[in-house]
C-alpha cells in the first residue's frame, strides 16, 4: 500500500513525497530516496519496486525533488539538495511509518541526493549511492577534456522534457521526445537545451570548458555523512565509475569503512546480485543492533570482464605490465603491422592518422557510446583512420587490473585534436575483438609539427587473458558521439561535423610511448 505525503520546508515550498509500507503494524526502517524523475519511477529502471522492499519489511519514501515532479519551486540541480536533504530527513523521523532508523538509496542523480547535506544534520544509519560522483566535471560531464556529447545531451533533454510537462508545454515536450527518439539531438541538442532549458544545470555544463578546472563545482559531503556504513555500486562501463572510485577514498580518508562492488554493469544495465546485495546491507545496518561495531576493513569487490567471476582486491594494486609500441607507418592498414611488445624490446617508427569529419570514427561499446558495455569492435578496427597496435599470442596467461595509461608523443597538423583509444582482448579460439576500456584525450596546441607527449588514461578495467590471447590497443581521431567532433581550430566549439571542421591528421611517434597500468585508486586512502 502507498500514500503521498507533503513536506512543506522552512520556505514555505511543498515538497511531494510517496510513501509504500509493509502489512501489519508499524513503524519500520526506512529506505529513502530523493530524485527528479517523477515519485511513481522509483529508479525501478535498475532496482526493485517499492512494493518489493515492502515485503522485506522497509518502509520506503520516494520524494520528487524541489521543482520535479509534483514538489513546488524551481529546480536548479544539485546545488539545491542540501538543505531540502535535512528537512526530509528531520521531517521522516517524525513520520509515523518511520521507526527513526533510515537508509538512503538510489542511483546517479538520487546518488548525489544522499550524499549532500549542511554540516550540522543528523546522518542517516546508512546510505547506498550508486554510480555517481561528487566533481560535476569529471563525474559527471567530461572526459579527458571533452565534453561527454550523447550523455550529456540525452540527459539534459529528459530534463528539459520533465520542466515542460510540469508547465503543460505539449509542443515543447514532443519537439524534445521527438529529437531524441529520432536521433536528432546529436546535431540540434545545445539548440533545444538552450531554447527549453536556458537556465538548466546540462546547458552550464556544455558552456563551460571541458579543459579547464576553473568554475568547475565540486561537492563535499560532511565526515560524518562519509563515516556510516556505505555500500557503493558501480560498473565497468558506467561514466560515473571514476566517481564512485574518488567517492570510495574520500570517505577512507575521512575514517569510514565504504564496500565497493564493481560488476558486468552499464549505467541503466546491472547485474541481477545488485538486488541481494542492497538488501543484505540494509538488512544489518537497519535491522541489526544499533551498537554494532564497523567491520573496519574495506571490502572491494571485482567482476572479472572476461572470465566472469568475482575477486577482492584492496584497490591499491595494479598489474606490473607495460608495453612499448612499433610500426613501420601502415598501422591504419595492415592489422599485423603495428605491434605491442613486451618492455625489454624498444619502441619504434612512427604512424599517422587522418581524420575526416565527413565520416568519423564511431563510438561503440565502452562507458560513453549509445550502446554502452561490451562490445566486438573488429568492424571499427579493420577502418583506414585507426590506428591498431596488437602484441604477440601471450606465452603465459596474464590478468589486468587498474587503469590504463597511455603515454606517446603526438603532433598534429592543426591547433587542436582528439585521440581516441581502445583496449581490447583478441581470444585465441574465435575471430574476435573484445573491447575493455575505452579513453578520450583532447588537445589544443600551437599549429606546427612540434610533438607534445601526452598521457590519455581509459577507464579503468579487470580482465584476464589466456596463453594464446593477445591484446590490442586502437587508436582515432574520433569516438562519434560519445564525444563531439573536434573541428580542429583550436576553439571552444564542438558537436556534429559541419562544413567548418577540418581534416585532421595526427603522427604519433612510437619510439618511448607506453601502456602501463595505474592502481584502481589513485589516491592512498587510510
Amino acid at each position: 500500500m502507498f500514500a503521498d505525503a507533503t513536506l512543506v520546508t522552512p520556505d514555505g515550498v511543498s515538497l511531494m513525497a510517496r510513501i509504500w509500507t509493509p502489512e501489519g503494524i508499524g513503524p519500520w526502517p526506512t529506505l529513502l530516496m530523493r530524485q527528479p524523475y517523477g515519485r511513481a519511477i522509483a529508479s525501478t529502471v535498475t532496482l526493485p519496486h517499492p512494493l518489493w522492499w515492502t515485503g522485506q519489511g522497509f518502509a520506503v519514501c520516494v520524494q520528487d525533488v524541489r521543482g520535479q515532479g509534483d514538489s513546488e519551486g524551481v529546480f536548479k540541480g544539485f546545488g539545491q539538495e542540501a538543505v531540502d536533504t535535512a528537512s526530509t530527513m528531520a521531517w521522516l523521523r517524525e513520520r509515523p511509518e518511520c521507526n527513526g532508523r533510515i537508509g538512503l538509496f538510489g542511483f546517479s542523480y538520487q546518488g548525489v541526493t544522499q550524499l549532500l547535506a549542511p554540516k550540522d544534520c543528523p546522518a542517516p544509519d546508512c546510505l547506498a549511492p550508486a554510480m555517481c560522483g561528487l566533481a560535476e566535471r569529471e563525474h559527471w560531464s567530461c572526459d579527458g577534456g571533452a565534453h561527454w556529447w550523447h550523455l550529456g545531451l540525452g540527459w539534459g533533454l529528459q530534463l528539459a522534457a520533465l520542466q515542460a510537462k510540469r508547465r503543460n508545454d505539449q509542443a515543447a515536450w514532443s519537439e524534445l521526445h521527438n529529437a531524441l527518439e529520432s536521433g536528432r539531438y546529436l546535431r540540434e541538442g545545445l539548440s533545444l537545451l538552450k531554447r527549453h532549458d536556458p537556465k538548466g544545470m546540462a546547458l552550464r555544463w556544455f558552456q563551460q570548458p571541458a579543459d579547464q578546472p576553473e568554475g568547475w563545482i565540486t561537492h563535499r559531503p560532511s565526515e560524518s555523512w562519509l563515516i556510516k556504513p556505505m555500500l557503493l555500486i558501480g560498473g565497468w562501463w558506467d561514466p560515473h565509475l571514476q566517481g564512485l572510485l574518488d567517492l570510495f577514498a574520500q570517505a577512507k580518508r575521512s575514517g569510514g569503512s565504504p564496500k565497493l562492488h564493481i560488476g558486468p554493469a552499464s549505467h541503466l544495465q546491472w547485474w541481477p546480485e545488485t538486488t541481494q546485495i542492497l538488501l543484505d546491507f540494509f538488512n544489518q545496518h537497519l535491522k541489526g543492533p544499533t551498537t554494532r561495531k564497523q567491520n573496519k576493513t574495506a571490502e572491494i569487490k571485482l567482476w572479472n570482464q572476461t572470465d566472469a567471476f568475482w575477486s577482492e582486491s584492496n584497490g591499491h594494486e595494479c598489474s606490473a605490465h607495460h608495453w612499448h609500441l612499433r610500426s613501420t607507418g601502415l598501422a591504419c592498414l595492415d592489422l599485423n603491422d603495428g605491434q605491442l611488445l613486451n618492455p625489454t624490446i624498444a619502441g619504434a617508427g612512427a604512424c599517422a592518422i587522418v581524420h575526416d569529419p565527413w565520416r568519423p570514427v564511431p563510438s561503440i561499446g565502452g562507458h560513453l557510446s549509445p550502446t554502452a558495455g561490451p562490445c566486438d569492435r573488429r568492424g571499427i578496427d579493420q577502418r583506414s583512420d585507426v590506428a591498431v597496435f596488437s602484441s604477440e599470442p601471450l606465452q603465459t596467461s596474464l590478468q589486468l587490473l587498474g587503469r590504463p595509461r597511455l603515454k606517446i608523443q603526438v603532433s598534429a597538423d592543426q591547433p587542436a585534436f582528439d585521440l581516441c583509444a581502445a583496449l581490447s582482448r583478441l581470444p585465441a579460439d574465435r575471430d574476435e575483438v573484445q573491447q575493455l576500456s575505452t579513453g578520450v584525450l583532447r588537445v589544443r596546441r600551437i599549429s606546427d609539427l612540434t610533438s607534445t607527449e601526452i598521457t590519455l588514461e581509459l577507464q579503468p578495467l579487470f580482465a584476464s587473458f589466456q596463453r594464446g590471447d593477445r591484446l590490442r590497443l586502437s587508436l582515432a581521431g574520433a569516438a562519434w558521439p560519445a564525444i563531439g567532433i573536434n573541428p580542429g581550430d583550436g576553439k571552444q566549439c564542438y558537436g556534429p561535423a559541419n562544413s567548418d571542421c577540418r581534416v585532421i591528421t595526427l603522427y604519433l611517434k612510437l619510439e618511448g610511448a607506453s601502456l602501463q597500468m595505474a592502481p584502481l585508486l589513485l589516491v592512498q586512502a587510510g
